[in-house]
């Protein structure tokens, strides 16, 4: 059975104003310096901005100042404004590098395996370990999304069906001009460029559906090719990998075998 979306989880809201609601711990962690760090800094910065022109354009207009004044220099105020950015660069690159480098991290050995190629103008998805070929995923029409309560534009016939707690690699390319393979709410967003195998790895925490949209302008309908992401908890997806005709440990379990394998012979010796 199709999972029915829950409104303001996965998706845009009307009157939203910040980023949504990550369920990624990527995600948990850029938002967090969006929120705590960033938007606090900036609001900071705009509005003793702002102050700093208007006591100016007061305190030293032409009719209280009929005699300019001749300063050219003042060591201190140089000394501040030169040394108080430098020391805000480095608080704010900080977690921003170690963001980066947690979202480019290569995924682990036992990462669930998709390949997501871009077409003009739908998706493709191949679970190359379970053994289910691709399929293409569609955007539904205005009707079809709204008996199925789903937004309009960003629910597709399709979907791509993840388990939950299990970190996932996706092998992102595109078939024919680029693509943006982009979920917000999972922090995920991957271009899909012809002749170049992408990678991008995540865990989702939680049970849902999480759209998403190709975010690369594409050609005539690239606002028409959504995204959907159904995660499911680990025995239901591998229900839904059994009923496409796949194995659902496929590859990952005949690994272990053969390292469990290579062990035993290893310890004989």
């Amino acid at each position: 059975e199709r999972m029915k979306p829950t409104p303001g989880i996965g998706m845009p809201m009307p009157g939203e104003i910040t980023l949504q609601k990550q369920f990624s711990k990527t995600g948990q962690e850029a938002r967090g310096i969006h929120d705590h760090l960033l938007l606090p800094l900036i609001t900071i910065i705009s509005i003793f901005v702002l102050l700093l022109m208007a006591y100016a354009m007061v305190r030293f207009r032409r009719s209280a100042n009929p005699v300019a004044s001749k300063t050219s220099h003042n060591t201190l105020i140089e000394v501040i404004w030169t040394v108080v950015p430098v020391l805000i660069l480095v608080v704010v690159a900080v977690p921003s590098i170690g963001l980066l480098a947690d979202q480019y991290k290569p995924a682990p050995k036992d990462a669930l395996t998709v390949k997501v190629t871009g077409y003009q103008w739908y998706w493709g998805y191949e679970y190359p370990d379970q053994g289910i070929p691709e399929y293409v995923s569609n955007l539904l029409t205005k009707e079809q999304a709204e008996a199925n309560g789903e937004p309009y534009l960003l629910a597709p016939d399709n979907r791509l069906v993840l388990p939950v707690g299990r970190p996932v690699k996706l092998i992102i390319t595109g078939a024919d001009v680029i693509h943006s393979f982009a979920v917000p709410s999972l922090w995920v967003k991957m271009d899909a460029v012809p002749g170049r195998l992408n990678e991008k790895s995540f865990t989702i925490e939680k049970p849902g559906v999480y759209y998403g949209q190709c975010s690369e302008l594409c050609g005539a309908r690239h606002g028409f090719m959504p995204i959907a992401i159904e995660a499911l908890p680990e025995a239901q997806w591998e229900q839904w990998v059994k009923s496409q005709g796949g194995d659902p440990k496929g590859k990952a379990a005949e690994a272990a075998t053969a390292d469990a394998s290579a062990s035993a012979a290893n310890a004989k010796i």
